[in-house]
């Protein structure tokens, strides 16, 4: 890309676009649930977790709040879902999606520094990033708890600009795998909002949500943010999901 538009930053999600969690979140999400009294297989329980798929990509926190309204219950409920996430990694580890560290190396040899966000908290953050051993594949790694709010809001995106220095939004591309990726991306003005199909969301409700783009996963992202011309709406979807 060129001009205004030549990316200088970034900005991946975690879990979905550059983790390939399985079924941990969704598991420890429903464990939570099941903690604070809404019992697996009741409608209940399935309701709220149409509700955590809708939200995901939000502060986890935020969606047990939105959960239970109470503080108290939206605060246990989230220690219960960060001891499900933890004994998942225990079991099973944790792994990148297929390309995710050549994706990285390439955007960073390009001089394209690498900021990774997530709704998880700064512990659970610090546990991902310590398993997959990446603190040095990446050069900032932030979450709700770095300050601002969450997505939806650009605050994250734009709390990465202004830490790394740059002088233009528009220098920033951002990757991920949910709507609220997307809007976070769009509201933050970066030129590129990448969506991908490796997670929770599918390809209608990235582009309904403002996905500029939609790839296959995050190891087609260098080549769309290498280009030596803009990319555009038309070429969002990869040929296989035309």
């Amino acid at each position: 890309m060129t001009g205004a538009e030549r990316i200088t930053i970034a900005c991946l999600d975690l879990a979905g676009t550059t983790v390939a969690d399985g079924d941990a979140v969704a598991t420890a999400f429903a464990e939570a649930i099941a903690a604070m009294g809404v019992v697996a297989g009741t409608t209940a329980h399935e309701r709220a977790m149409a509700c955590v798929q809708d939200a995901r990509g939000r502060p986890k926190i935020e969606v047990f709040r939105m959960l239970f309204g109470d503080e108290a219950r939206a605060q246990a409920a989230n220690l219960s879902f960060e001891h499900s996430f933890d004994l998942a990694v225990d079991r099973r580890g944790l792994s990148p999606v297929p390309g995710t560290e050549d994706a990285m190396e390439r955007l960073t040899g390009a001089g394209i520094r690498v900021c990774l966000l997530t709704g998880f908290s700064r512990r659970t953050l610090g546990r991902v990033i310590d398993t997959l051993g990446w603190w040095n594949r990446v050069d900032m790694a932030l979450c709700p708890e770095d300050g601002g709010r969450g997505r939806p809001w650009p605050d994250l995106i734009l709390s990465a600009a202004l830490r790394l220095g740059i002088d233009d939004v528009r220098h920033i591309a951002v990757c991920g795998d949910t709507e609220n990726d997307m809007l976070s991306g769009r509201r933050a003005g970066a030129s590129v909002v990448a969506g991908v199909l490796t997670g929770a969301h599918d390809a209608d409700r990235l582009q309904r949500a403002g996905a500029t783009h939609v790839l296959s996963s995050v190891a087609d992202f260098p080549d769309l943010v290498l280009l030596p011309r803009p990319r555009h709406h038309d070429d969002a979807v990869t040929a296989e999901h035309r």
